[in-house]
């Protein structure tokens, strides 16, 4: 009952960081359901028919990032809409065009390897009483790695040709790409396996590691957020320097320094805004204007939900490929190469 009662005392003093926690865990349960709803209908096919057919989830198509820009450059060139993986199209305009406004919410509060990145972070401060702060000079050799990461997938797919680019999108190669993912990271072993042990194990001394120096598509996002109308502002006249909004920033960001956090990394997770002790010493501004802590990321899921309701509503969120397609495909999901 005493545990009941601290726990409840914490939620009731910082309850959009706890919010926050019990979304990142339902967006992963809901994700871990899809995983084997996808692996079910893999299954069907695998065994020729002997498993149930179960539908293919379409939210499995925002784990394919690369074929949603290549479906992107297509869309925005020809006007004509991915037909074959139309939800991961969808879902990946989305993420990125909400950079602008609602900055980098989705790593913040659905993206489930920044949840897994920040909760192995948690574990290693439990285990080590202290997370690792990276060095300003190491962070300098570290950070452009994301974005060079992030220039080179650009490159590759924006000095491909719109035929090729439309080839690839209607190519077996692509319409399989999900099983192949899948296959993947359950085959996983070699090479694959040892960059995520090393990547766990930097990850429990660098909370956010991943992230903060790495994630490619992660910097796609900020990039909109550094153009957006949104900011966190801080009150240099009011604030008191305790360094709260500092400690208890997922990415490390220095808000107790600046007046304004302009840096790409914010995933408006709004733990800063809410630790503050003084009041209207940080806040969260749309256009200079300020809002609740609430807006930013209860408008991102509205908008997410709406956005996903259209594509629904205009045919684009199921894939047109066929039952016989699957059905000759999969099981030569192996002999399927570029």
């Amino acid at each position: 009952m005493a545990v009941l009662k601290k726990y409840y005392k914490r939620v009731k003093r910082h309850p959009i960081q706890y919010t926050r926690m019990a979304v990142q865990i339902v967006f992963a349960l809901f994700l871990l359901f899809i995983g084997v709803r996808f692996y079910q209908f893999y299954m069907h096919f695998n065994t020729m028919g002997l498993d149930p057919l179960v539908p293919r989830p379409p939210a499995v198509e925002g784990f394919l990032p690369i074929s949603a820009l290549v479906a992107l450059k297509v869309w925005i060139t020809t006007g004509i809409f991915d037909p074959i993986h139309p939800a991961g199209l969808a879902l990946f305009t989305f993420f990125i065009a909400s950079g602008f406004i609602f900055r980098k919410a989705f790593c913040g509060w659905m993206c489930p390897i920044g949840t897994l990145s920040e909760w192995i972070g948690r574990l290693g401060k439990k285990l080590f009483k202290w997370n690792f702060d990276v060095p300003k000079w190491l962070k300098w050799i570290l950070t452009p790695i994301k974005y060079l990461l992030l220039f080179l997938f650009l490159f590759m797919v924006l000095t491909m040709p719109t035929m090729g680019a439309i080839d690839f999108m209607a190519g077996n190669y692509n319409k399989v790409s999900d099983v192949k993912m899948m296959l993947f990271f359950l085959n996983v072993g070699g090479i694959g396996l040892t960059v995520i042990l090393v990547l766990v194990v930097l990850s429990l001394f660098v909370k956010n590691f991943w992230c903060r120096f790495l994630c490619p598509y992660g910097a796609l996002i900020g990039l909109g957020s550094v153009f957006g109308i949104t900011k966190i502002r801080r009150n240099a006249d009011t604030c008191i320097d305790c360094n709260a909004c500092t400690k208890v920033c997922p990415q490390r960001i220095t808000v107790s320094k600046v007046k304004t956090v302009k840096t790409p990394d914010c995933t408006a997770c709004m733990s800063c805004v809410e630790v503050c002790p003084v009041k209207d010493t940080l806040n969260m501004t749309v256009a200079t204007k300020k809002v609740n802590k609430w807006v930013i990321p209860a408008a991102f899921f509205a908008t997410f939900f709406i956005v996903i309701a259209i594509a629904k509503l205009t045919g684009n969120w199921h894939t047109m490929i066929t039952y016989e397609e699957w059905r000759h495909l999969i099981p030569n999901v192996y002999n399927v190469g570029h």
